[in-house]
């Protein structure tokens, strides 16, 4: 009966070598309460339990929140304009914001659409952004936009060989291999972009990209810091 006890609660098959190399946290209900339970409003991970100091979330979805910070006008619409000047406030460059922009509002604006008819205005709607959800992700988004910790701190777990808390370009890359769902292409394309922009933007000067980093994209609070830190308004990430 014990030995079928701890079977039940193994996390490595000894004939599935990658449950042993790809190893998943068994720990984390002593740091962070109920990690296994989808959060809609905040992300926490085990070093902040309540999700981002002073980050309103306006009864937003952690999902909604991660995009927010481009709704200029905060009614609800991100048009590709929109897109371009969030992202040159945070750091890019004027040819790199125009290709993004016309990248991610091209691939999410007409699944966010409330209705059948295409906009030639590429409007993405923030109410809808839980379908432009992608296959081959990381998980830490479900399906209508929550955040998940035990997908987030798993994916430190599993890919984080270097530094426990940080994740290197070639760390990135496996993780997003690591992902991916049969014939799934779009995703395929779409995680390694995402994470490449991501990376571009906040990696430290090691070429590290940090777990704090990572947390604050899901739940869009990282944007609204570099975009203080443009303007020098913000103190550096610890």
């Amino acid at each position: 009966m014990a030995t079928q006890d701890r079977n039940a609660l193994a996390t490595e098959a000894p004939l599935g070598p990658l449950t042993g190399e790809r190893e998943v946290r068994s720990d984390l209900e002593t740091y962070l309460p109920k990690p296994y339970l989808a959060r809609a409003l905040a992300a926490p991970d085990t070093d902040h339990p309540n999700g981002t100091p002073g980050h309103p979330h306006y009864g937003l979805s952690v999902l909604q929140q991660h995009v927010a910070f481009f709704d200029m006008d905060d009614n609800g619409i991100i048009y590709p304009w929109e897109t371009y000047a969030g992202l040159r406030a945070i750091g890019f460059n004027m040819i790199a914001s125009l290709i993004i922009a016309i990248v991610i509002n091209g691939a999410l604006s007409y699944p966010t659409l409330p209705g059948w008819i295409p906009s030639p205005f590429l409007p993405i709607y923030i109410a809808n952004i839980h379908k432009g959800k992608h296959g081959s992700d990381s998980g830490t988004y479900d399906t209508e936009g929550r955040y998940m910790p035990v997908n987030f701190e798993n994916m430190f777990s599993k890919y984080a060989q270097t530094v426990p808390d940080k994740l290197t370009f070639g760390e990135i890359w496996d993780m997003t291999e690591g992902n991916r769902v049969a014939f799934d292409l779009f995703g395929w394309i779409t995680s390694k972009l995402e994470w490449g922009v991501l990376y571009v933007l906040a990696r430290d000067e090691e070429g590290l990209l940090s777990k704090e980093a990572i947390r604050r994209c899901f739940d869009g609070s990282l944007f609204d810091y570099c975009a203080n830190m443009q303007m020098g308004t913000e103190g550096k990430m610890g």
